[in-house]
């Protein structure tokens, strides 16, 4: 039987939860070795897994996608962590610049987001990749694990499931990690420049694809395997 994530939420506080986040990232990292790689989206959960990965194994390994539609902050902040950390790969779209996000969001997305970070998996040879995703965000992010195996061979860890938005701050401030400078304007989700606007919600995501049927969603790395011809094991 699964455990509770919502009522661990509540019931955990800061230390505990930092506590386990980092036990499982050190059990991944004993379990996969290099082949365990950070997916960093440059914003404030992601900052927070990063910073427990490199404390625990100064060597981990990430990888970044951009897009041709990242706010200059992004790009800035992007190429600041790269050069503090060369062991961050960064992967983009070969494909030229397309507004369709105007006419059909979830194929830019599938673009200039899904596409890259499948050739990210496949070109680090990753076999457990450690993303930032917290069951707190938003309405569409209520039902992960903090271990899934949607792909074969790929296992998805989650290490800060269970944080609240204000104990990844508290963590981040803890530890001195310096955050991309669009939090300073307001911003509480980060995303490409058309799709991200500033929200006064309850939920973090309701400030991306604003105006469009994706508001507050997903832009598809998270919802479909990544491997290709490849079933979900359990």
């Amino acid at each position: 039987m699964g455990e509770d994530y919502k009522a661990l939420v509540d019931s955990l506080h800061f230390g505990q939860k930092v506590e386990r986040a980092e036990n499982l990232i050190r059990e991944y990292f004993d379990k996969f070795g290099d082949d365990a790689v950070v997916a960093n989206s440059l914003g404030k959960d992601s900052m927070v897994v990063w910073d427990m990965a490199v404390r625990i194994n100064p060597n981990a390994r990430g990888f970044i996608i951009t897009t041709p539609f990242k706010p200059q902050q992004t790009i800035d902040y992007m190429n600041w962590i790269t050069k503090e950390y060369p062991n961050l790969q960064v992967f983009k779209s070969d494909k030229p610049r397309e507004d369709i996000y105007k006419t059909d969001p979830d194929r830019c997305c599938d673009i200039y987001k899904v596409e890259p970070v499948k050739r990210a998996v496949v070109e680090m040879h990753v076999k457990c990749w450690i993303t930032g995703l917290r069951c707190t965000e938003g309405r569409t992010r209520t039902d992960y694990k903090e271990v899934e195996y949607r792909d074969k061979d790929l296992v998805k860890l989650n290490p800060i499931l269970l944080f609240k938005e204000r104990e990844i701050w508290q963590y981040l401030a803890l530890h001195g990690v310096k955050v991309n400078s669009l939090y300073g304007l307001g911003l509480r989700s980060l995303g490409c420049a058309p799709c991200t606007a500033i929200t006064a919600s309850d939920n973090e995501r309701d400030g991306r694809w604003v105006g469009t049927s994706k508001c507050g969603g997903e832009c598809g790395i998270h919802t479909r395997p990544l491997k290709e011809d490849t079933a979900p094991t359990t």
